[in-house]
């Protein structure tokens, strides 16, 4: 088995989601504010799912010892360090996240669902009560409650699967090819920053952490057992993006049956 098995063993799923009929259904800045809202849960547990795989591979304790494999260990570094302090569109240092929540608020979408659900999480100091506390579409607190799972309870090679093969490497190109669209048929709205966080994430994905990432799977996959347990993490990953792909169409379908 090796990175070719698991693409051949997901591609049902990635198809699946390539080809989902949400994105036919994002035609208005108000639809765009729906996706962007439920989506920003999927930016805010990769960063998560980022952090555990550096716990796991690297030393994040003192007193300091060096991890047995120091190229695994320079790999995930290098992710964490684009991923939680790169350069913004006007050149100061964030997040991936606090970007797209930023580029959230500068095209007019709501992060006060959001804000109230992360001080939730601060307060209960339990991820997985917030998510069943929270007013999120089940579908959505299923995928939450899925990488959180993961996290919990995984294996160093099946967090980098929910990492590696659980999150998109087409969609970010689709949504970019969607937003320039916008911004020519909705010029009132500045969509500058969300444009630059789609174009810079698919800029890292393919030149730096996507090749990063199938490295650090197949250093970590040492037998075959390793292997099918990233095949199965992948799959019900995808599904769980699938679900959430259908609850934030489900969510712009009935915002257009209330009109």
């Amino acid at each position: 088995m090796n990175i070719n098995y698991i693409n051949e063993s997901i591609s049902a799923q990635k198809k699946q989601l390539l080809n989902h009929s949400l994105y036919d259904k994002v035609k208005t800045i108000e639809d765009l504010h729906i996706f962007l809202e439920k989506h920003v849960y999927a930016v805010w547990d990769f960063m998560s799912l980022l952090k555990a795989l550096q716990a796991k591979l690297t030393c994040t304790s003192t007193p300091w010892f060096a991890t047995k494999d120091p190229e695994t260990r320079y790999l995930i570094n290098e992710i964490v360090l684009a991923e939680e302090s790169d350069l913004t569109l006007d050149g100061k240092r964030l997040s991936h996240f606090e970007m797209y929540v930023e580029a959230m608020k500068n095209c007019g979408a709501s992060t006060s669902e959001l804000e109230n659900f992360l001080q939730n999480v601060v307060e209960t100091q339990n991820i997985f009560v917030s998510i069943k506390q929270s007013n999120l579409h089940p579908e959505i607190k299923s995928f939450l409650d899925f990488t959180f799972r993961v996290i919990e309870h995984g294996k160093p090679h099946e967090i980098a699967a929910a990492f590696t093969f659980g999150r998109e490497n087409l969609i970010p190109s689709m949504f970019t090819e969607i937003l320039k669209n916008f911004q020519k048929n909705f010029p009132e709205t500045d969509l500058s920053q969300l444009i630059y966080y789609f174009e810079r994430h698919i800029e890292l994905d393919a030149d730096e952490h996507g090749p990063m990432a199938m490295q650090m799977i197949t250093d970590l996959c040492e037998t075959e057992i390793h292997w099918q347990e990233v095949k199965e993490i992948s799959i019900q990953a995808l599904e769980k993006r699938i679900g959430l792909w259908n609850a934030i169409e489900e969510q712009i379908i009935q915002k257009f049956e209330m009109v």
